[in-house]
């Protein structure tokens, strides 16, 4: 109970609770406590009490124990009568809110006004500043870290820090990004901008030592004081940067610079305005567009900005209204509305470096059930910001098959856009049959080079959660199967290139390691990389085909790794995609996709053939659409036609190939 110290006198427990605020003694007269003087004057215990128990107690509204009765006082504003006297008009009833403090005046609206709040899985006080107990508090370890939380940390409130389990993969893929970003050159400067209980920052200094300088920051109070509590757990110097205060104080056990993490209490804008950083993660409550500007202003060049969004409803188009008004963008939701996600964001983020005079290089995207992850490069110049701008283009989709095409870059107003797609539903179909979406990022999610390394990080750090996903993520951007997965690249490790830059490998000369800070240097890199891009492989196609949403009625589909090989064998890329299980990723237009897919589909009634491919006839090719109704009566003609040993045979085939007509037959 010491947790609701500050709640108002009309929240109480038992109706003793509340007559002990009077004070009841039989020799002198008590007003009531709830009550103004005006509205019931000072009597004796029988009748003061008689008084709080109709009037107050019985028409109470109850929650976890607590009472929230009537309360009569001048808490809440009331409009002045006619003659504008204050004092002269009604006194408002009212009741105060035990978990944010709001007032409201009737008693169904109270009601209504709580159960709100437990939906949102808010059932403890807001308004109150007394810090819980120590023995209240849980030690919870992640990655041989140990941070202390409060017992609703779940469910986070104004003033407690938020710890989520369920991010401790995208911690994971934070902390790889950081490492390979380390190796590359040290010491690095990284900001953890939004700190809470500051697990993440900690994992950075715990693991990468004197690799980094790390900086955690806050807002909130009560998240400053906790994340110094987690520092001296993990016994870890603390240096505090308080914008209120300007002493500093260190605490710790530690002698080396390197055990010392510095917390800062400030807006995360202003501490991104006021320095410079070589690694910045973004991780606030919802979208994280009110914070690039500031990102991009002060990071360094051949940095790494990290942001994960969380505002899953408006980026999942749930909510495309809220889309359009923090990203800008429209978007329906899609068979590949995960991918459609991480693009709206990247291309928010391009938006925000190229004001800034900066280009982006999409290092990793992920979107996932809580959370999209998007890691870029920091390229400084006007010449990488334009590159990078015109890669955000609108996105022409086709709202009957689903195929879709990235509009061409053109300054004239086409005549029928709808020629870019590779469909004929607008020729086949009435009205209007596309709908344009984004603008989106039209460029590459993923660097094949910076994964591999990052997966190489996980091993060796024993990050068990991000090595499948990390070795999905390499196949997804050679856009190969996994069985074709191999820890090296398909060329030498030191020809990797990456952001105009060589990466710094066991393997690599001296000569091409990065010298940060020398102009010199970095254009000398840059020319060499040119001349190495043609040996690259090309981007992976966008986008993702489900085999379920395409699959045929009445057919059974082959297993999807069997189908990736069928695809292969078809002289096409593909991949499976870590944004949808059933996903595939491919450069096959969508019509081959089908004509594949209905190939090797085999009929639901026929249940002791073994699966494999239902021949088409003789005409019908991979690469060629399935005939028309005209086409299918000339060859039903022509196997009419052959010798009687074959007859069974082409009648066979025929009905594996149509089974609409079975019936019929």
């Amino acid at each position: 109970s010491g947790y609701f110290l500050d709640k108002h006198i009309s929240i109480q427990r038992h109706l003793a609770d509340l007559e002990k605020l009077a004070d009841l003694r039989e020799d002198e007269k008590k007003p009531c406590p709830l009550c103004p003087e005006e509205k019931f004057k000072a009597c004796y215990s029988h009748k003061l009490h008689r008084h709080l128990q109709n009037l107050h107690w019985k028409v109470s509204v109850e929650f976890e124990g607590y009472r929230m009765c009537i309360c009569h006082l001048s808490c809440r504003p009331v409009k002045p009568n006619l003659v504008g006297d204050q004092t002269l008009s009604k006194m408002g009833a009212h009741y105060h809110c035990i978990i944010c403090s709001a007032t409201i005046v009737r008693r169904t609206d109270m009601i209504g006004h709580i159960n709100r709040h437990v939906n949102k899985g808010e059932t403890e006080s807001r308004f109150t500043t007394v810090r819980a107990p120590k023995s209240s508090y849980e030690v919870v370890k992640e990655s041989a870290t140990d941070v202390q939380v409060l017992p609703n940390h779940s469910t986070p409130q104004k003033t407690d820090s938020y710890f989520n389990p369920k991010m401790k993969l995208n911690r994971q893929l934070i902390f790889c990004a950081l490492a390979v970003l380390a190796g590359e050159r040290k010491p690095i400067e990284c900001l953890d901008a939004f700190g809470a209980t500051g697990i993440m920052g900690l994992q950075w200094a715990k693991h990468l030592r004197s690799s980094v300088k790390v900086t955690i920051n806050d807002c909130n109070e009560n998240s400053v004081t906790m994340i110094k509590e987690n520092c001296h757990l993990n016994k870890m110097k603390v240096k505090l940067n308080i914008k209120e205060e300007d002493n500093d104080e260190t605490v710790g056990d530690g002698e080396e610079n390197s055990d010392t993490i510095e917390v800062t209490k400030m807006d995360a804008n202003v501490i991104m305005h006021l320095r410079s950083f070589d690694f910045i993660h973004l991780d606030p409550f919802g979208t994280s567009v009110n914070y690039l500007d500031s990102a991009f202003r002060n990071v360094r060049n051949l940095g790494i900005v990290s942001l994960t969004s969380t505002d899953i409803s408006s980026l999942y188009a749930k909510a495309q209204h809220v889309a359009l008004r923090h990203y800008g963008c429209n978007i329906v939701r899609t068979e590949y509305y995960k991918e459609l996600a991480a693009r709206t964001v990247i291309a928010a983020v391009t938006r925000a470096a190229a004001r800034c005079n900066k280009g982006i290089e999409v290092l990793l995207a992920v979107a996932l059930e809580h959370f999209v992850l998007v890691v870029v490069r920091v390229l400084r110049g006007p010449t990488p910001a334009d590159d990078s701008a015109k890669k955000v283009r609108y996105l022409i989709h086709c709202q009957w098959c689903e195929e879709r095409v990235f509009q061409k870059e053109a300054n004239m107003v086409e005549e029928n856009p709808y020629q870019q797609l590779p469909c004929d539903c607008h020729g086949s179909m009435p009205g209007k049959t596309a709908v344009l979406l984004g603008p989106l990022w039209s460029g590459a999610l993923f660097n094949t080079g910076f994964l591999r390394r990052m997966l190489l990080e996980a091993v060796q750090y024993g990050l068990d959660e991000a090595q499948p996903l990390l070795k999905t993520l390499v196949c997804e951007a050679e856009c190969t199967t996994l069985k074709h997965f191999s820890t090296h690249g398909p060329g030498d490790e030191n020809k990797q290139e990456e952001c105009g830059v060589y990466i710094k490998t066991p393997n690599t000369s001296a000569e091409s390691y990065l010298v940060h800070g020398k102009r010199k240097s970095e254009e000398v890199l840059r020319g060499t990389a040119k001349r190495q891009r043609a040996e690259h492989s090309a981007e992976h196609p966008p986008f993702y085909y489900n085999i379920h949403r395409h699959s045929i009625k009445g057919m059974n589909m082959p297993k999807l790794n069997k189908f990736l090989n069928y695809l292969s064998e078809a002289g096409y890329r593909v991949s499976r995609t870590h944004f949808d299980p059933m996903g595939v990723r491919t450069n096959a237009p969508l019509a081959q996709f089908k004509t594949v897919l209905m190939k090797y589909s085999t009929p639901t009634y026929v249940g002791a053939q073994a699966e494999g491919p239902v021949l088409l006839p003789g005409e019908i090719q991979v690469g060629e659409e399935v005939p028309a109704a005209t086409e299918m009566k000339v060859e039903e003609a022509e196997l009419a036609e052959e010798d009687k040993s074959g007859v069974a045979a082409a009648t066979a085939v025929f009905t594996q190939s149509y089974p609409t007509h079975c019936a019929a037959d």
